[in-house]
C-alpha cells in the first residue's frame, strides 16, 4: 500500500523553510514590510507556471488591503502542513486532502473554496493512458505486473485517495502488486511520463488538463497524446485557509480581498476576472471547514477498506 506518513525529511524541509526566508521582526504586526504575512501555494503544476498566474493575485493583496504578502511555493503537500503548523506560513491555497490535514493538525480553518470557470466548486480524478496505446482499464485492472503506473503526491485528493478510495482498494487492488512499478510525482510529471511513453498510465485530474490544454505549446501537445480512461465523482475544489490565531483583523481584510475579487463590475471587475481566469478559476466563494466533509468521509473509507484487507 503506497502511503505517506509526516518524515523526517520532511520535518527538515519545514526548518529549512524557516531558514530560507529573510529575518522578520515578529514583534512588528503581521502583513507589515518587517514582518510579512507568508501564503502558501501548492506548486501541484511547475512552479515558475504557478508564479507566473498567482503573483497578481499576490500583489493586489497589498494594493486594496495594505499587508504585504510574500508567497511560499512547494510541491510538497506534507511540508505545506508542516510550514503552517510552525506558524512559518500564516494562510494558503491547499487541495482537499492537505487542507483536512492543516485544519486538523496546522491550527487552520476554511475561509473560501475555489470554483473553476463554469462556477463548479467541484472537479475529478483521472486516469491517463497515452492514446492509441490500447491501454484501457480493463487492462489496467488485470494487475498482471506488466504496466508502469503513476501515482500523486500521497496525501493528493486527486492523485492518490481518490484512485485509491473509489477504484483500486474497492476491487481489493494494491497499487504496489498491481503494476510493474508505481511512480509518486506531481501531476504535470504524471503527464508528461504518459504523453512520452515512460508511464503506462498516471493519475491526474480534470483541473489539471484544463491548465494543460491552454498551457505552453509542449503541454498542449502533451496533453494531446493522452487519453482518460477513468474519472471519479465529484470532489470538492481547492481551499483557502488561515491560521485561526492570525490577528482577526488581518483575517477580515484576507477574507474580504478573496470573497470580492472579481466580482466587482465594468473595467476593474473584468480586469480582475482576468487575473482568476488564469488561475481557471471564476471565484473564491466563502466556506467553512465543513465543505471538506466528503474528503473526509473518503479517508475514513479508504482507511476501512485498507484495515479490511490486511
Amino acid at each position: 500500500m503506497i502511503r505517506k506518513t509526516l518524515t523526517l525529511a520532511a520535518l527538515m524541509g519545514a526548518a529549512l523553510l524557516a531558514g530560507c526566508q529573510p529575518k522578520q521582526d515578529t514583534s512588528a504586526p503581521i502583513g507589515t514590510e518587517a514582518n510579512p504575512l507568508r501564503f502558501s501555494i501548492l506548486s501541484a503544476e511547475d512552479q515558475a507556471s504557478m508564479q507566473s498566474y498567482w503573483q497578481p493575485l499576490m500583489d493586489e493583496i497589498k494594493v486594496k488591503t495594505g499587508l504585504v504578502v510574500k508567497p511560499y511555493y512547494s510541491s510538497n503537500y506534507t511540508l505545506l502542513v508542516e510550514a503552517m503548523a510552525g506558524n512559518q506560513v500564516q494562510a494558503g491555497w491547499f487541495s482537499a486532502q492537505p487542507a483536512v490535514e492543516a485544519i486538523n493538525r496546522a491550527n487552520a480553518e476554511v475561509f473560501a473554496r475555489t470554483a473553476d470557470l463554469d462556477g463548479r466548486e467541484t472537479y475529478r480524478s483521472v486516469i491517463l493512458a497515452h492514446k492509441g496505446s490500447g491501454v484501457t482499464l480493463a487492462k489496467l485492472l488485470k494487475c498482471d505486473q506488466t504496466l508502469t503506473f503513476g501515482m500523486g503526491d500521497p496525501e493528493s485528493t486527486s492523485g492518490t485517495l481518490a484512485p485509491l478510495t473509489y477504484l483500486f482498494l474497492p476491487k481489493h487492488i494494491d497499487p504496489a502488486k498491481c503494476f510493474k512499478t508505481v511512480r509518486s510525482a506531481s501531476h504535470q510529471a504524471n503527464m508528461l511520463g504518459v504523453a512520452n511513453g515512460t508511464l503506462d498510465a498516471a493519475t491526474n485530474n480534470t483541473t489539471g488538463m484544463a491548465f494543460y490544454k491552454t498551457g505552453s505549446a509542449e503541454a498542449q501537445d502533451a496533453v494531446a497524446k493522452t487519453e482518460v480512461i477513468w474519472e471519479s465523482q465529484d470532489l470538492p475544489e481547492s481551499a483557502v485557509l488561515y491560521r485561526k490565531d492570525l490577528d482577526p483583523q488581518v483575517k477580515a481584510k484576507l477574507a474580504s480581498f478573496f470573497l470580492n475579487y472579481g466580482k466587482a463590475a465594468g473595467a476593474e471587475g473584468e480586469r480582475q476576472r482576468g487575473v482568476l481566469r488564469k488561475l481557471k478559476y471564476s471565484s473564491f466563494n466563502a466556506a467553512t471547514d465543513a465543505y471538506l466533509a466528503p474528503v473526509i468521509e473518503m479517508r475514513k473509507a479508504k482507511t476501512a477498506l485498507s484495515a479490511a484487507q490486511h
